[in-house]
């Protein structure tokens, strides 16, 4: 079995989140010491004491309770390594929340018909030079994916060639230190340019870059660049077009219209079900802010 410390540097989170997250471990298990618990066994009703005890007047001052959340989140992640490893069959800390947490909110949503004009709009024929026409069917394969399948930069960069199944109409989306892995549906206007970018242009990219990795959009730095310049064309189509923070949000907010709950915490590969209830929540918040907008009580 691996240490929690050496599970947390696989998952790929920073040095100093990684400090905090064993700080917070060691003094939940000094507290089930104290309580006679262990980790291994605690259930949800202990855990909530703990909640509890976080939230308490210490040394004359009242923690945030941004402070408390992020103990809590710091722990949910010390549950999933138990599970992971088979220390125990589940998190019981999964669905603890701590309310009254000012969340942002999703501002300048757009709309489904605005996110497929963007791929349908994206522009690969009668490419000019400097310009290369391989490129710019990449950039409108990665348009598809934020699109169609919700996926941001993190995503984009895991996926490799064999994650992509053109016979099945499936993409494999691998996890990361955020997400759950999940596959999901190929849409029929993606069919072509992915048919094109796997058997012409990536190959094309790679022998113009001199990079022959596994990946699916090869690049030769560790940053994911090229969303950079994409989202430069993307508001030459659609000046509301801000980043892929915002296009994700939107096709969340699509799928939940036509997707019970579970079904799209799955597809956006949200761990916890409140990552997916925001988006609710934000939706209802944001069309109340129309409302006053439009009739303002006076």
């Amino acid at each position: 079995m691996k240490h929690y410390d050496q599970y947390l540097r696989e998952q790929d989170y920073a040095k100093t989140t990684i400090n905090s997250y064993l700080i917070a471990k060691s003094r939940f298990i000094e507290w089930c010491d104290s309580k006679g618990y262990e980790a291994e066994t605690i259930d949800y009703k202990s855990c909530l004491e703990y909640a509890k005890k976080l939230q308490r007047t210490r040394n004359g001052k009242m923690p945030s309770k941004s402070t408390v959340r992020h103990q809590i989140g710091a722990l949910k992640i010390y549950f999933n390594y138990l599970v992971d490893e088979n220390y125990r069959g589940d998190n019981p800390m999964e669905s603890m929340n701590i309310r009254g947490v000012k969340r942002t909110l999703n501002h300048n949503l757009l709309e489904f018909e605005e996110l497929e004009d963007l791929f349908y709009s994206y522009p690969t024929r009668n490419i000019e030079l400097p310009s290369s026409p391989h490129v710019a069917m990449r950039d409108k394969v990665i348009t598809g994916m934020m699109v169609y399948q919700g996926l941001n930069a993190t995503a984009l960069k895991t996926l490799k060639v064999e994650h992509i199944n053109l016979e099945r109409g499936k993409i494999y989306v691998p996890s990361t230190r955020k997400t759950n892995s999940r596959e999901l549906e190929i849409k029929s206007p993606q069919i072509l340019s992915l048919a094109e970018y796997i058997n012409v242009s990536r190959e094309a990219i790679q022998n113009s870059i001199g990079c022959h990795s596994e990946a699916f959009i090869p690049q030769n730095s560790d940053r994911f660049a090229v969303t950079y310049w994409l989202f430069k064309k993307l508001r030459r189509i659609n000046h509301n077009v801000k980043d892929t923070k915002q296009i994700r949000a939107s096709v969340i907010t699509y799928w939940l219209q036509y997707h019970n709950i579970r079904e799209v915490q799955y597809m956006a590969g949200h761990r916890y079900i409140s990552s997916t209830e925001r988006y609710v929540q934000d939706d209802l918040e944001s069309l109340q802010e129309v409302i006053d907008t439009l009739h303002p009580i006076s």
